[in-house]
């Protein structure tokens, strides 16, 4: 990032990127006149041969370098990318990278965490359930559909950032509840969710498993089960690999959760992760996951956007659809999808409101350690996923999975 692509034949591409960059604005209603209320202001022409190589990862790029910047980013990425602007012609996704199995760092997720724990989308308590049994079709052997309780829940109305640290544990709440955690359960938790869920399902009195591949988040999620007083209900147990096989961990388990994890594994690595979610489960029980989906909304436009998130953040990013979903499970394993809710609308507000905290903790983010190119990237992917939740290209969904047959595939 630190290099500006430069060159004759940059030069020139530039020129044109320059040009496409103010048609692009002016089709998205964007204000760039300095001596008004711009909706961006452009600080160095260095964002144009970004611009011009590297497409919507340069635009990205000269945003956390600070050659550009704006009061309602949001704004501006969803115009941008409603609009289908193109910066590089001929221009294609950043292809996802093998996943290793490493975290957030614990203390820039708690700069923009409101429970101080968690960096994943919450659910609201305005937000109303509505669930109808539905009939989707079976991707694997046997009848050609099956039924699916699909629930969705409307928009949460009149809500702050005090409210997100509860809707974070609610959706913790909803993902125990739906795999039906009480009591002397024996749950697994993969990967480790920074100790939230943990936490709970100890409050519940299960005894918990949670599994990562980063030493520093074990440590981290130790320490957070020791403030909680919940230390020897919950093993945290580091793998060597980001998917465990049967060489990796063995149990059996009367249920298992995990949060936003598949839609940053691999192809290969999906198919490893539902036959261990098969091969874990005890006969009976219950898996649930919350993942980010993409909807047939989602264009190579927006594809093309969530490259910086590849190149910085979660290299194995690809967000599946609901239907793969179903797919992988029918199709790989002796699982099924028997209930899923969708919680877009409240993940939206999430990110909102993350992207507010960590603004307001940025002298904090800075004594942690994370330089301003970094802190403007955090800022950057709060902002590009709210666009594309508001767009509607992406959704939330709460999966819940259960064997087909008593005997499963073990």
């Amino acid at each position: 990032m630190a290099d500006v692509p430069a060159g004759r034949l940059v030069d020139l591409r530039a020129r044109v990127a320059e040009a496409g960059f103010a048609r692009a604005c002016a089709a998205a209603g964007l204000d760039l006149d300095p001596e008004g209320t711009p909706d961006l202001v452009v600080e160095h022409e260095a964002l144009f041969p970004r611009l011009a190589v590297s497409g919507w990862l340069g635009l990205a790029e000269s945003f956390m370098a600070g050659e550009w910047r704006s009061e309602r980013l949001v704004d501006v990425l969803e115009a941008l990318i409603s609009t289908g602007y193109r910066p590089q012609l001929g221009g294609r996704p950043l292809p996802p990278r093998p996943y290793g199995g490493g975290e957030l760092p614990t203390e820039l997720v708690r700069l923009s965490s409101g429970d101080g724990l968690s960096a994943f989308g919450g659910v609201f308590a305005s937000g109303v359930p509505t669930t109808v049994r539905t009939a989707v079709p079976n991707h694997g052997r046997g009848p050609a559909t099956h039924f699916v309780d699909l629930t969705t829940f409307s928009a949460p109305a009149a809500v702050d950032r005090e409210d997100l640290g509860d809707a974070q544990t609610r959706a913790v709440t909803m993902l125990l509840d739906a795999a039906r955690v009480t009591a002397g359960t024996h749950l697994l938790e993969y990967a480790t969710s920074g100790g939230a869920v943990a936490i709970q399902a100890a409050h519940r009195r299960a005894t918990v498993d949670t599994l990562t591949a980063d030493p520093a988040q074990a440590r981290a999620v130790g320490e957070q089960l020791l403030l909680a007083g919940v230390e020897p209900s919950v093993h945290v147990s580091v793998i060597d690999t980001p998917v465990p096989g049967p060489r990796e961990w063995r149990g059996s388990y009367d249920a298992i959760v995990s949060v936003e994890k598949l839609e940053m594994l691999s192809e290969g690595n999906r198919v490893r992760y539902i036959r261990a979610l098969d091969r874990l489960l005890t006969i009976g029980g219950y898996a649930t996951m919350q993942s980010v989906t993409a909807t047939d909304a989602l264009s190579p436009v927006a594809r093309q956007a969530l490259g910086v998130l590849r190149a910085y953040v979660w290299p194995g990013l690809d967000y599946p659809t609901a239907e793969d979903v179903h797919r992988l499970a029918d199709r790989e394993s002796g699982l099924r999808v028997i209930a899923q809710t969708h919680v877009g609308s409240h993940h939206e507000q999430s990110l909102a409101m993350q992207r507010s905290l960590f603004e307001g903790h940025t002298r904090e983010a800075a004594a942690a350690g994370f330089d301003i190119a970094y802190r403007r990237l955090w800022i950057y992917q709060f902002a590009l996923r709210e666009a594309l939740f508001r767009l509607g290209m992406l959704d939330t969904v709460q999966f819940t999975l259960t064997h087909r047959n008593r005997q499963g595939r073990r």
